[in-house]
């Protein structure tokens, strides 16, 4: 310890060691990355001490995947790479879910992962297991530090291999007897760069087909833009923002491209994907989706629920794709191939666009604005009945109705996966500011809570709201807990309909019936908040959601709204649509 106070006095007089334990090059390089905090739980304990005394703070998870799931929107929110770190064994096999979101829907993550000594490899030493192998599934880079000599030099590669290309996990492996020796190395101090940020590099598609592109666009009947999270990942909100206005194209998103455009404007379109059934904010426009001659996909994987099963966009249009990731690029709809950066792909087409005649777009641009204003009174007039409904329990979307009054232009808002994600693309609007977070790379249940408190981290003084089901709340209510001991300060919404419901409302709409897991027991998830130290509030009838959430908003300490909804709401997909008379 004596050696960690030392290396603290030393950093604190602006001046960096020449020597220091290996811990201690560990923490000095993550420091020279800008690294502030360390999603974490103790270890590898000699690094996690050492980042301690040089200011970088744990914020200790209950358990490991809610940490990475507390990493990931600290991403999305910072634009930095965020570092989590867990022992070895049974705890690192708790990143693999997270490590997975992020691997999918492109966050860079950095995980440190505690490892045995490199002399009890193959001995069945404590917790040991093939961290390799575990890894390689869900993560674009996995590497084990083998000598104290490269400590620095891995420690680059990792935030390199976050950061850089198609932003993903990087995994490094810590032997105990690395991190574990107090001894006296020489610090790497050539190495001066901060690599912490994302994206890392920047790179335009080939010119000739920008240009080729932007003549599509304009010669187009019914050209259309559909936005994905990669556009957001990429800082290119003003870029789709000025290619809409200025060239008159309609922007779609996906669930997590929400927030790219916003859906005030008289030519967003708004989410549209596998939710357009009854009630569904975007139900009246997928005749216009479906009549595009030319579509524009922006950081798009165009995955199934983006494309209803790939049956939502036209087979007869003409594709653009612009990814950084070119095997996305044609991954499911032969295209145009812009593979390079979002943010300054758009840049040059816009300034392509610029050279071209833009006639028919300023033309058509009227009846387009008119199709959507008619499509956006029919979709509120479909929905009014449950927007406005009196009745106890709760309907969703009357909840949400009041809540996209009280909500900020610059909330954050967070949605756990499953319906939670489909109620909040369709009644909660993405106007000035608002930055949306959807857990869409392989949409597990449980990254609500977890995930706005990463989003709290990253961005102390803005307001978080969250939206989460009983189910997904359920496991990882535990970091309620963290919430208090770490002061993070969140407001989440627990849709208490006392039923796994995408499950059940799947299971009886394809088969009649449901299996028993479905079923839960009535849980008081204000007695659940109390218990930790958090405030609860229950609201059980329409007249008390206004006053929950002014109370909710303007409380010190984190929330949880106890909202005992129907559990007969039927979600707008279609083939759900069935149980409506039900």
């Amino acid at each position: 310890m004596a050696n960690l106070i030392q290396t603290n006095e030393t950093q604190h007089s602006g001046t960096r060691p020449e020597m220091a334990t290996n811990a201690q090059r560990f923490a000095l390089a993550l420091q020279r990355h800008g690294v502030k905090y360390i999603f974490g739980q103790s270890n590898p304990q000699t690094i996690m001490l050492a980042c301690m005394d040089l200011g970088i703070r744990q914020i200790g998870f209950r358990q490991e995947n809610a940490g990475s799931y507390m990493a990931q929107a600290y991403a999305m929110c910072s634009g930095e790479v965020p570092v989590v770190a867990a022992q070895n064994g049974p705890a690192a096999t708790l990143l693999v879910p997270g490590l997975a979101e992020c691997l999918k829907a492109s966050h860079p993550v950095v995980a440190l992962v505690d490892d045995v000594p490199t002399n009890m490899d193959d001995k069945n030493g404590f917790q040991d297991i093939d961290h390799i192998q575990l890894f390689s599934g869900v993560a674009k880079w996995v590497k084990r530090i083998v000598s104290e000599e490269r400590i620095e030099d891995y420690i680059d590669m990792a935030f390199t291999a976050a950061a850089s290309g198609r932003p993903g996990p990087a995994v490094l492996l810590c032997p105990k007897n690395i991190a574990y020796d107090t001894d006296l190395y020489p610090v790497r101090t050539q190495r001066k760069a901060n690599i912490s940020y994302y994206p890392l590099d920047r790179a335009t598609a080939d010119a000739a087909r920008i240009e080729e592109a932007a003549q599509w666009l304009a010669n187009a009947e019914r050209p259309m833009l559909y936005v994905g999270g990669g556009a957001i990942s990429s800082g290119a909100l003003s870029e789709v923002r000025l290619l809409q206005e200025q060239c008159a194209i309609p922007v779609a998103t996906t669930t997590m491209g929400k927030g790219s455009v916003d859906e005030n404007h008289p030519l967003s379109i708004g989410p549209i994907g596998y939710y357009m059934g009854t009630r569904g904010a975007t139900k009246f426009l997928k005749p216009m989706v479906q009549e595009a001659d030319v579509i524009l996909l922006v950081g798009n994987r165009t995955n199934q629920n983006g494309t209803d099963s790939w049956t939502l966009l036209p087979e007869n249009a003409k594709y653009i794709h612009i990814d950084i990731d070119p095997m996305e690029v044609g991954r499911n709809y032969e295209a145009l191939r812009l593979v390079g950066d979002a943010k300054l792909t758009l840049a040059a087409l816009k300034k392509a666009l610029g050279k071209q005649d833009l006639a028919k777009r300023f033309s058509n641009r009227a009846s387009i604005e008119d199709t959507i204003a008619k499509a956006r009174i029919a979709h509120l007039n479909e929905a009014q009945d449950v927007m406005t409904s009196n009745d106890s329990p709760i309907k969703i979307e009357r909840f949400l109705a009041e809540l996209d009054q009280k909500l900020s232009d610059d909330h954050i808002i967070v949605a756990d996966a499953s319906l939670s994600s489909v109620w909040l693309a369709n009644y909660i609007k993405a106007t000035g500011k608002r930055k949306f977070l959807f857990p869409r790379g392989i949409a597990g249940l449980g990254w609500g809570l977890p995930m706005a408190m990463g989003a709290k981290i990253a961005k102390p003084v803005q307001k978080v709201f969250c939206l989460t089901g009983d189910g997904g709340f359920a496991h990882v209510w535990s970091e309620l807990e963290t919430c208090k001991r770490e002061g993070i300060n969140v407001v989440v919404a627990v849709i208490n309909n006392e039923i796994l419901a995408y499950q059940k409302l799947a299971e009886q709409a394809r088969w009649g019936r449901n299996t028993n897991a479905c079923d839960l027991t009535p849980v008081d998830h204000v007695a659940v908040a109390e218990a930790c130290g958090v405030k609860g509030i229950r609201v059980d009838s329409p007249d008390q959601i206004a006053a929950a959430l002014d109370e909710a908003f303007a409380a010190e300490g984190s929330v949880i709204i106890d909202l005992i909804a129907d559990p007969h709401n039927v979600p707008p997909i279609p083939f759900m649509g069935i149980l409506e008379n039900v």
